[in-house]
């Protein structure tokens, strides 16, 4: 097959970008791989993938080692950029898009005649224009799209990943792509490029309206997320277990609810909703609500684990589950590492955490020693279960009799505790 872009250089070798420019270099294409951590260079130039993910090492290892893949520091001329860059939120939940902007910068100088700029970063709306605008600052010797030009020496649009962690590799070529340029020569020349490895189909649009099919999607599951949590939280007020009440009213053939859990985490669904908020405060309110539920969850945790904590002289409290969701090791954002880290601030006992998917902690927390489940569960008074691993589905739920339990994922059907008036506590499972 000709390649319509023989080489492309991807900005950023992160979660979403190193996969992106391992599976394009499987379907030869020559990738240059830019990355500001040299750490990360090196490792993927030794042919290792830096962030854990199902095969992808192997991927990056034939990569190299057929010379498709390759790692630098500062972009390089290509035929094609994607920028798959972060873009965090600041303290006041505003959008941080420097990333974007320093990465225009950086491919700005190696821009040439016939080149396609893509943005994958998940970026409020208008941030593509505003992407163009920085390289046309940059270089006034190219000319840049607009929404009215046919013809334009770059090519620039906005095609969102839409992958799940623990899947990506499968999802980059199955999953539908959305693919909105400035213009719509922009738009198909950027969906030549993903039909090289796209299966699923490549839908055509303008980049504001890509920018807010990516947004919508997270602020859709954070806002059902947020009904569930919300569901939690009444659930204790009125001793009322929430997960048996979603049990049954999903019985109901147009009731789907989620399960609810300790809170919302991660790159996207805990972040992408506030760019709405910022860019239409006065309208997106059911959205902001459902950020503030969510993100106000672990708290409601933590309150439960200190009512317990109260119960015992010096508390051993085993928390399983630091990920920000199951059977990964991605710990960004996760709800579980605040409650962590909110319980040794406060010294609310002797922490034991659990997380079978990494193997130490990201930083040193007082108070907190990483162990296995085994060893938590064996020496804790207070069980907390913060992420539903697939491992903690095997622990015999009889070695948790005498512990105090909080399930935030309702992983383990317990009934309410009956105090017997002594001290003692029951347990009784479904």
């Amino acid at each position: 097959m000709k390649l319509p872009f023989p080489s492309v250089a991807v900005i950023g070798l992160g979660y979403v970008g190193l996969p992106t420019a391992a599976t394009l270099a499987a379907r030869g294409v020559e990738v240059i791989g830019v990355d500001v951590n040299p750490r990360a260079v090196d490792a993927i130039n030794q042919g290792h993938a830096h962030i854990v993910e199902p095969e992808l090492d192997m991927m990056v290892r034939s990569a190299v080692k057929t010379g498709r893949l390759r790692a630098v520091t500062k972009p390089e001329p290509a035929d094609a950029f994607i920028i798959a860059v972060p873009t965090p939120l600041k303290p006041d939940h505003t959008p941080d898009i420097t990333y974007i902007q320093a990465a225009a910068q950086a491919i700005a100088p190696v821009l040439a005649k016939g080149n396609l700029v893509i943005l994958e970063s998940t970026s409020p709306v208008g941030t593509t224009e505003s992407l163009r605008d920085w390289l046309k600052a940059k270089r006034p010797d190219l000319t840049f799209p607009t929404d009215k030009t046919a013809q334009a020496d770059i090519a620039i649009a906005y095609c969102p990943e839409r992958v799940l962690p623990g899947q990506m590799l499968r999802e980059l070529v199955e999953n539908d792509r959305i693919i909105g340029g400035i213009s719509a020569r922009c738009s198909e020349r950027a969906r030549a490029l993903y039909r090289v490895f796209v299966q699923g189909d490549a839908l055509i649009t303008n980049a504001r309206t890509a920018e807010m099919v990516k947004l919508c999607e997270n602020a859709f599951r954070d806002v059902n997320i947020a009904f569930a949590n919300e569901l939690s939280i009444v659930g204790d007020k009125l001793g009322v277990d929430a997960n048996e009440v979603i049990r049954l009213a999903n019985h109901h053939p147009r009731v789907n609810i989620l399960q609810p859990g300790p809170g919302v985490g991660g790159h996207c669904i805990a972040v992408d909703p506030w760019f709405l908020v910022h860019t239409a405060p006065d309208e997106a309110r059911l959205i902001r609500t459902a950020r503030e539920v969510n993100d106000s969850k672990p708290v409601h945790v933590i309150d439960r684990i200190d009512a317990l904590a109260d119960r015992f002289k010096k508390p051993v409290i085993a928390c399983l589950g630091l990920a920000f969701k199951a059977n990964i090791d991605d710990l960004r954002n996760s709800p579980a590492m605040e409650i962590v880290e909110h319980l040794a601030r406060k010294k609310a006992g002797e922490i034991l955490a659990v997380e079978p998917h990494v193997e130490a902690l990201p930083k040193p927390i007082a108070g907190v020693s990483l162990v296995d489940a085994d060893e938590a569960i064996q020496r804790a008074d207070i069980v907390v279960l913060l992420v539903d691993h697939d491992a903690f589905r095997e622990i015999d739920r009889d070695r948790l009799l005498d512990k105090a339990v909080v399930d935030t994922r309702g992983l383990w059907r317990w009934r309410r505790r009956i105090d017997t008036g002594n001290g003692a506590r029951k347990s009784k499972r479904r």
